[in-house]
């Protein structure tokens, strides 16, 4: 039997500067740190996931290419031979873009337009098969927040996906639990589509965004939705500056059953917890609810299902950097570059944005303390396509600068820092 190349695979590995027997390294590394043995990967094996020869690895190499990549495994293009295979790959002449593109409007929506097209034929039963599609979809949209996260694209493409599930509900028959799963889904885009505006700080697009989100969440009544959605709004007051609201939204998350039931989720609604309360310049507050998130993370079990957003970015570097976060707004800066430090140790791979975000709250918390050599230096080793494109980190960027000047007005590093940045209206 055909078999078609795992292109999502190469992919990742290409985008992340990964050869075949680069990436088996990096799996055999992360192998031995779970079980305490070396790995048996080699370039062979990588190959054959490639080639799509092996299609669903051992229960152990896919939670391992998990922990390495920081992508659920379905993202990476596997899939059990039972299930939808991933797209064939892409002929060299055609746009990967317009690829991914046509199959978001055309995979789903031709399901919507053939269950309409015939009247009088029987409905088409929509399953569960339905939902697996669209949650494969759900993590290209994921991964791309993580990689570019705040652009307008990827809060359209999101809430074009919420849509498509939106108009699957209509096309044909499904069990009540396929409806609440679909409205799941819908939710889930409209949150990522919440999202997206919320980092590139078009609030209200975001506001929009958020109650088409809720009332999606409360016909699925799916909790981890709801909690994403409800801490989602918290984020969004806070950096709105409106930190009433923001604890006001949070303690909606925080109070929600799967907070109770799972302190991986009680640890997120902690964490951002605290960095309210460090924008409200709560001192008490911060640390007794950073000490409580990271006592409940502890408690977590590391090998309980949880949803695709959550694994995708919670983890003690996320806790560091909403530290980092806090303790910069209380002006508490040698704590901020403590976090700022930690956060970027442990950072995984594919947490592009957020290492572009960290790096510029480092460097903001070293001009603080005096260190303007280094805070230049730090903050020109930021990428020009966060610098540019991402509104968060343009604007925090900006915020150095006229903090350099103010703190340094005749230093040799305000002309190293203005030249550095008109190199990047050059090249963005």
């Amino acid at each position: 039997m055909d078999t078609a190349r795992n292109v999502l695979l190469e992919e990742w590995m290409r985008e992340h500067g990964h050869s075949s027997n680069t990436m088996a390294e990096a799996v055999n590394r992360a192998v031995e740190q779970l079980t305490g043995r070396p790995g048996g990967c080699d370039g062979s094996s990588v190959r054959a996931w490639k080639s799509g020869r092996i299609q669903w690895p051992k229960a152990l190499t896919r939670r391992v290419l998990e922990e390495v990549t920081g992508v659920p495994i379905t993202a990476l293009g596997f899939a059990p031979r039972s299930r939808a295979q991933p797209a064939p790959a892409v002929p060299e002449q055609e746009d990967p873009d317009l690829k991914r593109r046509t199959l978001v409007s055309g995979g789903i929506a031709a399901a919507v337009a053939a269950a309409a097209a015939a009247p009088g034929s029987a409905p088409r039963r929509i399953g569960m098969a339905d939902v697996d599609r669209l949650q494969y979809r759900f993590t290209e949209i994921i991964a791309s927040d993580h990689r570019r996260g705040g652009q307008v694209d990827i809060e359209k493409r999101a809430a074009s996906l919420a849509d498509e599930a939106l108009n699957l509900q209509n096309s044909g028959n499904a069990s009540q639990r396929v409806r609440a799963n679909l409205y799941a889904a819908a939710a889930a885009f409209r949150s990522s589509a919440m999202w997206a505006a919320i980092d590139g700080r078009r609030y209200d697009e975001a506001k929009a965004h958020m109650r088409e989100a809720q009332a999606l969440a409360e016909m699925s009544g799916d909790q981890a939705i709801k909690f994403r959605i409800w801490s989602h709004a918290g984020t969004m007051y806070r950096h709105m500056g409106r930190t009433a609201d923001a604890l006001a939204a949070n303690d909606v998350a925080r109070n929600l059953h799967i907070a109770r039931r799972d302190p991986m989720f009680a640890s997120l609604g902690l964490a951002r917890q605290a960095a309210i309360h460090g924008a409200a310049q709560d001192r008490t507050g911060t640390r007794r609810a950073f000490d409580q998130a990271g006592d409940a993370m502890d408690r977590a079990d590391p090998a309980a299902h949880r949803p695709t957003w959550l694994v995708a970015f919670y983890d003690p570097a996320e806790l560091n950097s909403l530290a980092l976060s806090a303790y910069l707004a209380l002006g508490d800066y040698p704590a901020a570059e403590l976090h700022a430090h930690r956060c970027l140790s442990t950072l995984r791979p594919h947490m592009v944005r957020s290492r572009a975000i960290t790096t510029t709250r480092l460097a903001h918390a070293q001009l603080a303390q005096g260190d303007i050599d280094t805070a230049t230096k730090v903050a020109m080793t930021v990428p020009t396509a966060a610098a540019t494109q991402h509104a968060r980190v343009s604007r925090m960027l900006g915020e150095f600068g006229a903090a350099l000047r103010a703190k340094a007005p005749r230093s040799p590093f305000v002309d190293t820092w203005t030249e550095h940045t008109a190199a990047w209206r050059t090249t963005a």
